[in-house]
């Protein structure tokens, strides 16, 4: 095989699966990995991917600018709205507690609760808690601290020290991105920890997020897969991403 047949059989199966591995690479197709790191440096250049440690993945794959609030609540709302409501039933019994983090998609779950049902809400997101605040039977404490203007949330010591003082029985977690290799994702440290933090207190972990956050991953690194009980998320998974993460004991949820 030509160099120029390889470099283009590389491409696709990274554009396919969403990543290859040198060692994979270099096995596959009978070459040194050596060859593999100067075929992915010219397929970088030129644009058909990025390096990433250990091997590649497609270049819309990680991201280096963070959305506001707005301008994601204005992508896919149907599939946010589904995710939503189907995280209904996941919610705690009567009298359990919940803590839900910042994000559009679990905006829409805090607008799902049911509203004849008491529970404890602690989140530290401004528009979560706008939302929850007119609940008939929820106790909302706000986790409070550095407000980040983009995400509408709080971050810092304050409210990862407030939270460390309870346990409670399920947490709903949004993420910018998820993949096998890097976990769940997002582009800021302190969201980072916040969320690390709010997984840590819950004894169930629900993830809600979109299809479109499915194999893309972030700078900052919050949570291995081991961590997810559950993912729920629209038809647009993959099914052989959605079988691994099955295998993984992550129960996947269409919306």
């Amino acid at each position: 095989m030509y160099a120029e047949e390889r470099q283009q059989a590389i491409a696709d199966q990274v554009h396919q699966h969403g990543r290859a591995s040198v060692a994979a690479l270099a096995e596959e197709f009978d070459v040194t990995s050596e060859t593999v790191r100067r075929d992915l440096a010219f397929l970088e250049r030129a644009g058909f991917l990025r390096r990433v440690h250990g091997g590649a993945v497609p270049v819309d794959a990680v991201r280096v600018t963070e959305l506001g609030v707005a301008e994601r609540a204005t992508a896919r709302p149907d599939e946010k709205i589904r995710i939503g409501m189907a995280a209904c039933r996941f919610v705690p019994s009567e009298g359990g507690s919940l803590v839900i983090d910042a994000g559009t998609t679990t905006i829409q779950a805090a607008a799902c609760l049911p509203r004849d049902r008491t529970i404890t809400v602690f989140t530290n997101s401004l528009p979560v808690a706008s939302t929850v605040a007119d609940h008939p039977s929820a106790h909302l404490h706000f986790l409070g601290g550095r407000i980040r203007g983009l995400t509408q949330a709080a971050v810092g010591a304050a409210p990862i020290a407030a939270l460390s003082n309870y346990r409670v029985d399920v947490a709903f977690i949004g993420t910018n991105g998820i993949t096998e290799r890097h976990g769940l994702s997002t582009p800021d440290p302190d969201e980072g920890a916040m969320k690390s933090a709010m997984i840590n207190a819950a004894n169930r972990v629900v993830v809600l997020a979109d299809s479109s956050k499915l194999g893309k991953e972030d700078m900052t690194g919050f949570a291995d897969l081991s961590r997810v009980d559950v993912l729920i998320t629209d038809g647009g998974i993959d099914a052989g991403f959605s079988a691994r993460l099955s295998a993984r004991g992550v129960e996947v949820v269409i919306a």
